[in-house]
């Protein structure tokens, strides 16, 4: 069941009375002279002092608008802000589950994909996205570059900034968490439960997927529903570039929708992700 409320800082306050997002994160308080201010920060991170070697990421985790953007709302109503153009339905669940099984720290976005894409370079045209699976996004149609410096400031730098942080150990594994649609607007329906991306460091991805074959109720895609490699993307960025294992794992959506499924998911994937860690020996 989707559900929808809004921005929260610590203890549960609202500090946004339009947003609507789901599976909220904690945002930070600081003291000014006794008193706490509201401050925004657009990642979170979970288990950071965690021995595990794997990074969880979650690019995509919330639907948040924070009100520094566009008066909070990017023009769209709850049941679109509720869509997966507004955000991956399901991962943050799934990337916090898996985090804790295996032992290792997470970081998710506390920003909608709408306001800004993680998973973009800072080049790319879809980085602020106009129009998505038939939805036009009324805040971005005529935003300018001075909006988009603006954004890139307030949520993609710091969220990267602190992903770079994060993954700076020796042996840092990237295991990046996406979910996807199970339908796009007029195409066709995507048959996978799970898709596994990788481009050109498959040390990680080939025999995730093959474990994952010999699983006999699993239809798995190999580099899809979507291709495993945008330049300058998040994957790129922080593994590739870096010579450090990685996969990315997408999920459908209606599958981890509640956390029954999500925490299914997590408890499903965990073992065959440290098996694969350690017959490949990186």
């Amino acid at each position: 069941m989707v559900r929808p409320y809004s921005v929260y800082g610590p203890c549960g306050q609202n500090v946004s009375g339009n947003s609507q997002v789901i599976g909220a994160l904690p945002a930070p308080a600081i003291r000014v002279k006794g008193f706490t201010k509201m401050t925004y920060l657009p990642y979170h991170i979970e288990g950071a002092d965690r021995s595990g070697r794997w990074l969880v990421t979650c690019d995509h985790a919330t639907n948040t608008v924070p009100p520094q953007i566009a008066g909070d709302t990017l023009g769209l109503d709850a049941a679109d802000m509720a869509r997966h153009i507004a955000y991956d339905v399901g991962a943050a669940g799934v990337t916090r589950a898996l985090a804790t099984l295996l032992d290792s720290p997470a970081i998710l976005s506390i920003f909608s994909r709408l306001v800004i894409d993680p998973n973009r370079g800072e080049d790319d045209p879809t980085l602020l996205m106009k129009l998505y699976d038939g939805t036009i996004i009324p805040a971005n149609r005529h935003a300018d570059a001075a909006e988009r410096e603006h954004r890139l400031n307030l949520c993609y730098r710091p969220y990267h900034e602190a992903l770079t942080n994060l993954a700076a150990g020796p042996a840092t594994v990237l295991l990046s968490i996406h979910s996807f649609t199970p339908k796009l607007l007029g195409k066709l329906g995507r048959p996978w439960e799970i898709g596994v991306l990788y481009a050109d460091d498959a040390r990680i991805a080939r025999p995730l997927i093959d474990h994952l074959h010999a699983e006999p109720d699993l239809t798995v895609g190999d580099n899809e529903p979507y291709a495993g490699h945008l330049p300058g993307d998040a994957v790129d960025r922080h593994a590739l570039q870096h010579g450090r294992p990685n996969v990315l794992i997408e999920l459908r959506n209606d599958l981890i929708a509640d956390t029954a499924g999500q925490q299914a998911w997590a408890a499903r994937l965990a073992p065959v992700l440290e098996t694969v860690l350690a017959q490949t020996q990186l």
